[in-house]
């Protein structure tokens, strides 16, 4: 019997290749936006999956409560009074039941955010990503140790543990690494202690190279006070939650309460950090996760547009099958039995839908590789890969064949024989409303699409209030550290070619993530007042290269010697918060320097457009060991700046390798995650209207087919082809007005809470949703308008010869 049914199946799509076409057409197109995205978001679930080795590990976070703000970081603690308080979480080891293990860790040298730093042997040097770990790191991270022990890679304070590629790149292979002796940032000589095996790229942690995390507190590496990372191990059955509470009573007795300020330390599953990093009421709960199902959400409703349209195809050509329904259950055919027949065919489409979508899959897996910034493989070679296809086959085959299966096998036969079958108003209603619904999906794909695309356009290109053109910045290390060093860097540099200016900042111009609240005291300041700067200690240059504007007073002059010890500018924002009528001049002190406000710059961005225009205070400092030196380069000489810059570098730091980063091109990586969106949707958003318009198209097939002698009388009477264009596009069309007006009130609820995440934003004008309905309508109607014409064009004679 099954046998016959497929026999049947495949005749029917020999016959009728065009419908069988656009059916298989449309489901492998919906299958392969599915399995593109799940393969996605099995990439994104898979980062820090650690296997049963990460089941118990986990990451500390701080929750704290005070001025009316609730917040979290995971860089804990922060808002004890005590500057350095490893020592105590330490501690916790032995005195909180539970914890086996702990592990602090941290990226960077000098500074928080870290940079890649010089690792040098003999005339050989390379720029690395280093970071600093506690001695149970690679006891609790299972990476793979290449050479060395994973207990003892990280015991001797003098030990430097590195990656594959590292000690290739130095030593020629892991092994000759080993005890080899490497220069870090031409300051201290560290032995090669291990090698582990390059991190994989599902790891959100990103380091060549590991020291002790004691090697800071000796001297041997330089300090930055407070921006560590706390990994936390748990022995196995132990209660988060008691753990969680023992913590924070632990460190709250061993530092002190803090005055106003409610804290609590709280676990995080390291596997759920990458996908839950942003904090909401004091705890980690979203993040990267809502992509993942957004996009999940997509690949459901792009698949079942594509159901849709086998449904209602099947569903219209019902009249085609209707003499065999009758003539099986004359025969003795139960509907059980027609409805499995019915079923098995659209299993047997999903099947070959299957065996396309899987070719283009391949065939588009290097584009979306590129969109999405992954190296995401075919994962075929798996069981458990291939019983996921076959889950989908057999989900779409279900889901695409459920209405035609029942419908088609409730058919009466004594009036399907008689030859008076006509569609009930329920099944039509049916057909349109599943049209209906198919084009609702794609026409908020398409306005989302529009909305992202916009916005991610906007934050990339708006004012800034500074030039992020032809700007460069270079980490400040080596003898840059020293006023000496920094003073001939800058002196060399603004002589040479391509270059227009140099200057110098604590901060890069759009990364000033870090705050401060009491250090800062002005004229007239209200005793509760907690306003929250941003602070940056720049050089005398440093408004003019960033080509900020002063609108009043005046900017930081070298003739005015004492303009760096009592001179600060500030933005209007300052003023602001400040509550200053008149500024200039006013006393205001920050970090133990007392002095006036000398000049006010107009508001600029130091962060993303997702955050508000923060309080600025700029001081000059001009000897800091720590920093940036930003340089301005000449239009159009980027490529003799740079060798410039390269030139002068090696002269002032002969043993560092020379490294730059362009502030515009780190400015963009703020809005990776927005780009990618805009050009998946791009993708996802034309498919869906393809495959909506395919099953249009089908439709419209039908529909001509079965109007073909009413055409040719039509013609006979004088009918002209615009007038029985237009007689086959009112319906169609209306249909696709009709979602028009479902899908923007939808589309403008779900855009408006995601516009609502930057602080800046573009506005949900009307024309947005017209383009998107236009765009949708045009390509519905030359859908419609291309068989109609067809069909309008046809000689009467040849239809109207039988009657």
């Amino acid at each position: 019997m099954i046998k016959n049914y497929l026999l049947i199946a495949w005749r029917n799509i020999a016959r009728h290749r065009l419908y069988a076409a656009i059916n298989v057409l449309g489901l492998a197109l919906g299958m392969t936006v599915c399995i593109l995205i799940f393969l996605w978001v099995r990439d994104e679930k898979s980062v820090d999956d650690l296997g049963p080795a990460g089941k118990d590990l986990y990451i500390l976070y701080e929750s704290y409560t005070g001025d009316g703000t609730t917040g979290g970081t995971y860089t804990t603690p922060l808002h004890f009074e005590k500057n350095m308080p490893a020592p105590y979480i330490e501690g916790m080891r032995g005195s909180v039941p539970g914890i086996e293990r702990i592990a602090y860790y941290k990226t960077g040298y000098e500074l928080p955010w870290g940079y890649p730093e010089t690792l040098q042997v003999g005339d050989k040097t390379i720029k690395q990503d280093g970071a600093r770990a506690g001695e149970d790191f690679f006891k609790m991270f299972p990476y793979p140790i290449v050479e060395g022990n994973a207990a003892t890679i990280l015991h001797d304070m003098k030990g430097i543990a590195l990656s594959r590629r590292t000690a290739v790149a130095l030593f020629g292979s892991p092994h000759a690494a080993m005890g080899r002796t490497i220069r870090l940032q031409n300051q201290t000589d560290f032995t090669v202690s291990g090698v582990f095996e390059d991190l994989p790229a599902n790891s959100s942690l990103h380091f060549d190279f590991l020291n002790n995390w004691e090697a800071q507190r000796t001297g041997l590496l330089n300090w930055a006070e407070n921006s560590f990372i706390t990994y936390v191990q748990l022995a196995p059955g132990a209660d988060r939650k008691q753990i969680e509470d023992g913590m924070t009573r632990y460190l709250l007795t061993a530092m002190g309460p803090i005055k106003g300020v409610t804290v609590r330390l709280g676990l995080q599953k390291v596997s759920d950090q990458y996908l839950y990093n942003v904090f909401s009421n004091g705890r980690p709960a979203t993040g990267r996760i809502e992509y993942v199902r957004i996009f999940s959400g997509v690949a459901v409703f792009i698949l079942l547009i594509a159901c849709i349209n086998f449904m209602n195809l099947a569903t219209a050509r019902s009249v085609k099958r209707a003499k065999e329904v009758g003539l099986r259950k004359v025969v003795g055919s139960s509907r059980l039995q027609l409805i499995g027949q019915f079923f098995g065919e659209s299993l047997l489409f999903a099947l070959l839908a299957m065996a396309l979508s899987v070719g283009f899959v391949a065939f588009l897996l290097p584009v979306f590789n590129q969109f999405t910034g992954k190296s995401i493989r075919l994962p075929f070679s798996g069981t458990g890969s291939w019983l996921s296809l076959l889950a989908i086959v057999a989900a779409t085959g279900l889901v695409a064949g459920s209405y035609p299966a029942l419908y088609l096998s409730s058919l009466r036969p004594v009036r399907v024989l008689k030859g008076v079958l006509t569609f009930t108003r329920a099944s039509v209603v049916v057909r349109k409303g599943l049209t209906v619904f198919q084009f609702v999906l794609s026409t908020v794909l398409l306005i989302a699409t529009i909305v992202i695309t916009r916005q991610t356009d906007y934050v990339q290109h708006s004012n800034l209030g500074y030039d992020r053109e032809n700007l460069v910045y270079v980490r400040v290390e080596g003898a840059l550290s020293t006023a000496a060093g920094y003073r001939l860097f800058r002196q060399r540099a603004s002589t040479m070619p391509g270059i227009a200016m140099v200057d110098r900042s604590s901060e890069t111009p759009h990364s000033m993530n870090f705050d401060v609240t009491d250090p800062i005291q002005w004229e007239g300041k209200p005793k509760d007042s907690k306003v929250a700067f941003v602070p940056a200690s720049v050089g005398y240059d440093f408004i003019p290269l960033m080509h900020l504007s002063v609108i009043k007073g005046r900017d930081f002059s070298r003739l005015n010697p004492t303009d760096s010890s009592d001179a600060f500018i500030v933005n209007e924002e300052a003023v602001k918060e400040m509550g200053m009528k008149d500024p200039i001049g006013k006393s205001i002190s920050a970090w133990h320097k007392k002095g006036h406000i000398v000049g006010i710059v107009k508001d600029y961005h130091t962060r993303s457009l997702r955050e508000p225009i923060k309080p600025v205070i700029l001081d000059v400092k001009e000897d800091l060991d720590f920093g940036v030196v930003m340089i301005r380069t000449r239009p159009g000489q980027t490529k003799q700046a740079l060798a410039s810059l390269a030139a002068v570098y090696k002269q002032v730091n002969p043993n560092l390798a020379f490294a730059y980063q362009f502030v515009d091109e780190e400015y963009q990586k703020m809005y990776n995650s927005e780009l990618m969106i805009s050009k998946l949707s791009v993708l996802f958003a034309t498919l869906a209207i393809i495959i909506s318009c395919l099953g249009l198209l089908g439709l419209v097939l039908f529909a001509a087919e079965q109007r073909t002698r009413e055409i040719g009388i039509r013609k006979v009477l004088g009918a002209t082809l615009p007038q029985i264009v237009t007689l086959f596009s009112v319906d169609f069309l209306g249909l696709v007005g009709l979602a028009f007006l479902i899908a923007v009130p939808v589309a403008w609820f779900f855009m408006n809470s995601w516009l609502h995440d930057f602080a800046y934003r573009i506005a949900l004008s009307a024309w947005i949703f017209a383009g998107a309905g236009a765009a949708v309508a045009v390509v519905a109607m030359l859908t419609v308008s291309y068989q109609a014409v067809r069909a309008a064009m046809a000689n009467p004679v040849n239809s109207l010869r039988s009657e």
